[in-house]
């Protein structure tokens, strides 16, 4: 078994200090309850505040922000998903996610691919490189972020990788309600595995965040939620989380199902040769 700690709180915009004494805080408490890894919203340690960033953030100083993180999951023997802007060789800036693990060892980053608004597409280029998988603690678990979600491929990109757990940092501010109640849901139904989505709350300068990240279980149920405040959200995922049937085109195993019966097959059944040939 797996307990994952969802971190859902309110970020200073630029002021690093606060953040990662947040961050770290959450950690303790975390692995204190017996969690393996804590779940951090999206920019958390930066704020979440694209025209800000690219106008006032140092890039720079990003190797000693990471070094700090992986501290914080040394310190306190617990894996971290966190999400910083990167730059790419080419000067691209990204926004990016980064799963350590309890020793502070990168295992897996992701770059966003899809751009919210106009805020994020002035300060920032869409990433294009699929999700990938690595293993944690028995499951299969990748990595989008936020708007991603939002979207069928993304997810699925994940699933036919042979992902159970995917990971999503998101800012996602009030009005869009649906997007965890429903679309996270049917992401992790559609694609029979475990979704777990922290969100920041509170005012970060423009944008308000009303909370409400979500744990969804490979068959659309929801496993731990938030409410709209501040909150350490905690989920219990069994060793095999995906209820999928028989082989999987992309994915590591070819057999993903603990009961075949329990479940309509939505990998298994799937037909990419066809869709491919719909495509305009």
């Amino acid at each position: 078994m797996v307990l994952l700690a969802l971190m859902q709180a309110n970020s200073a915009v630029l002021d690093m200090t606060a953040n990662f004494a947040a961050v770290d805080d959450a950690a303790r408490t975390a692995a204190a309850a017996g969690a393996q890894l804590l779940l951090t919203p999206e920019l958390f340690p930066v704020g979440y505040a694209p025209g800000r960033l690219r106008a006032d953030f140092d890039p720079a100083t990003l190797p000693a922000l990471r070094e700090a993180l992986a501290g914080i999951a040394r310190r306190n023997n617990i894996a971290l998903v966190y999400s910083l802007p990167a730059v790419t060789p080419a000067g691209e800036w990204h926004i990016s996610a980064t799963l350590v693990d309890e020793s502070g060892d990168e295992l897996l980053s992701y770059g966003k691919v899809h751009l919210f608004g106009p805020d994020e597409r002035a300060a920032f280029a869409p990433a294009a490189a699929a999700p990938g998988v690595v293993e944690f603690h028995g499951l299969k678990t990748s990595l989008v972020i936020c708007y991603d979600i939002e979207f069928p491929e993304s997810a699925r990109a994940a699933a036919v990788r042979g992902a159970e757990l995917l990971l999503v940092p998101t800012a996602l501010a009030g009005g869009f309600d649906a997007v965890p109640k429903v679309l996270v849901r049917a992401r992790a139904l559609e694609n029979q595995l475990t979704v777990a989505y922290a969100n920041h709350t509170g005012l970060e300068d423009s944008y308000d965040f009303h909370g409400g990240s979500i744990v969804a279980g490979p068959d659309g149920a929801v496993l731990a939620e938030a409410g709209p405040g501040a909150e350490l959200l905690f989920a219990e995922l069994g060793e095999v989380v995906n209820a999928a049937a028989g082989p999987v085109e992309g994915a590591g195993s070819a057999d993903r199902a603990d009961d075949p019966e329990a479940a309509v097959a939505y990998l298994r059944d799937r037909r990419p040769d066809i869709y491919r040939s719909w495509d305009v």
